[in-house]
């Protein structure tokens, strides 16, 4: 039995913070120490997953946990980080275009291997700096910053298996259109600089002045992430087939930040391939 895998793509803003500040930038979202990618870690998916299941009564909460865990002792299931596949990024070629880089989409393909899952013939790409595998042709504008695309090299595989995490038709419909794969070294610069940033602010209820005005980091709408669920060691998968068929059935969940506000709501969508023999 394999792991089973789930794309979250963000139908609001979302802001799975790191709760620490960064020069003008007041709420930064957590990212990779590393590679500095966004991500939502593993404590807080897991989070989210065991109040949505709590709330949701009936058959789903008898299994939280075992499935979870309680204060002495471990669940049942072991749940990953979100790790970033898709970043939405301003552009004047369309609407915004989806970036992803060549790391990211080997680590996907190390991802499906270690849960048992197909996942197609996605190959080791190698992009040079400014430029774009895209079925776009012409000169690409992300920003303010100009890319030369290269129509030729786009692998058909890759938005094959990338459009299996994403549960809307219509998002998925477009992927083909929007899909950009830069270099390395171009993706961990809008990583870094490209993700919006709102401004909020308390005022005086009398005199409507300012009392405390900040900054916050999220991650635009259409942002798509992966995760996982496993069963832990050698125990039964009754807990993470509990938790998967939840995940499966709710059409929208929750994650980070700001939930009063709107933010952080995200459509999870099944990769659907079987499990192969001797997966996990």
């Amino acid at each position: 039995m394999s792991d089973v895998m789930f794309g979250l793509l963000a139908e609001t803003f979302l802001h799975p913070g790191s709760g620490q500040s960064d020069g003008a930038i007041d709420l930064k979202v957590a990212r990779e120490a590393v590679t500095g990618y966004p991500y939502i870690p593993g404590s807080a998916v897991k989070g989210a997953l065991r109040a949505a299941m709590c709330d949701g009564g009936g058959e789903h909460k008898g299994h939280v946990d075992a499935a979870f865990g309680q204060v002495d002792g471990a669940g049942s299931v072991l749940v990953s980080d979100a790790r970033l596949l898709l970043l939405p990024v301003r552009s004047l070629t369309r609407a915004y275009l989806w970036l992803t880089c060549p790391l990211i989409l080997e680590r996907l393909r190390r991802d499906l291997e270690r849960a048992g899952l197909k996942g197609g013939d996605v190959p080791t790409l190698t992009v040079d700096r400014g430029k774009a595998l895209t079925g776009i042709t012409g000169r690409i504008f992300l920003e303010d910053r100009l890319f030369e695309a290269d129509i030729s090299k786009l692998p058909p595989a890759i938005p094959e298996v990338i459009g299996q995490l994403i549960a809307d038709d219509g998002a998925r419909g477009r992927l083909s259109d929007q899909l950009c794969i830069i270099s390395n070294h171009d993706f961990r610069w809008f990583a870094e600089n490209a993700l919006p940033v709102q401004a909020r602010n308390v005022l005086d209820p009398a005199t409507k002045a300012s009392n405390n005005l900040w900054y916050e980091e999220s991650l635009p709408p259409d942002t798509l992430l992966y995760m996982t669920l496993t069963a832990r060691g050698s125990a039964d998968e009754t807990g993470r087939t509990a938790v998967a068929g939840f995940v499966e059935g709710q059409k929208f969940l929750q994650f980070g930040g700001n939930e009063t506000v709107g933010q952080g709501w995200v459509r999870a969508g099944r990769y659907p391939q079987p499990a192969p023999e001797g997966g996990r």
